[in-house]
């Protein structure tokens, strides 16, 4: 069984920095030419036409996608004229296909989408009315919109956007309260140093005193992570005020 919807969305989003909401748009074939540029990295992009919106510009891209398979040898028929007409069902199957065929050889590390694209097209397009369906949800299905230069957009869309984003907001205020915590602690430690400073400048002998309380709470402020274990002669109601 193939990948879900969302799956398929969420993988050519991310890989290729788009913000596909439909399968319908992949239609286009902009999109898949580029998934196999990000394969073989040869794929002449420069002519693939992004945000399009008649069925001729799909075939131009269609036309350089065969020329591709013809080149790499890959042999599975394209069937362009069922996708250049947006239907869901058959690009879906195409998509699955394509993303089984990524799985396998894909060459690895990042692919910078973006970069790839540049003079590829530009955001914008209507649809064309064979793309056009009787609900306004489908009134961009064959579009195939692109993010570059739009930099308040993710290729997550705007629900994981927001999920990310207060994640990260969560994120930020655990680390200012902890750093607001060592910050507490660190002060209290370094009044208890100075205390104990200050007892040794007025009487320097308890700091001579091998197993005296002075010893004990230097050995405590300036152990290391291998840990110091806390004396029992220490106990709570000591304070440098018997000094």
């Amino acid at each position: 069984m193939g990948e879900s919807r969302q799956e398929l969305l969420g993988w050519l989003n991310g890989l290729l920095q788009l913000n596909i909401t439909r399968i319908e748009q992949c239609g286009t074939g902009a999109a898949l030419c580029q998934v196999f540029d990000s394969i073989y990295g040869d794929v002449p992009m420069q002519k693939v036409k992004f945000n399009v919106n008649t069925e001729y510009a799909y075939l131009q891209n269609f036309k350089i996608l065969t020329s591709v398979f013809s080149s790499k040898g890959i042999d599975r028929p394209i069937p362009v004229e069922r996708l250049v007409k947006c239907k869901f069902q058959d690009n879906l199957e195409f998509l699955q296909w394509t993303k089984k065929y990524w799985d396998q050889y894909y060459p690895g590390g990042d692919y910078d989408a973006l970069s790839r694209r540049k003079g590829a097209g530009s955001v914008g397009g209507n649809p064309p009315p064979a793309a056009r369906a009787n609900t306004s949800a489908a009134v961009k299905r064959g579009t195939t919109p692109t993010v570059g230069g739009v930099r308040n957009r993710t290729p997550l869309g705007g629900a994981s956007t927001a999920v990310l984003q207060q994640e990260n907001n969560m994120l930020k205020e655990n680390v200012a309260g902890l750093e607001r915590e060592r910050d507490f602690y660190f002060s209290k430690l370094r009044d208890i140093e100075l205390l104990i400073q200050q007892a040794v400048e007025h009487d320097p002998k308890i700091e001579e005193e091998e197993d005296g309380l002075v010893k004990h709470i230097q050995a405590i402020l300036y152990s290391t992570e291998d840990g110091f274990e806390i004396p029992a002669e220490a106990e709570e109601g000591d304070d440098l005020e018997t000094f």
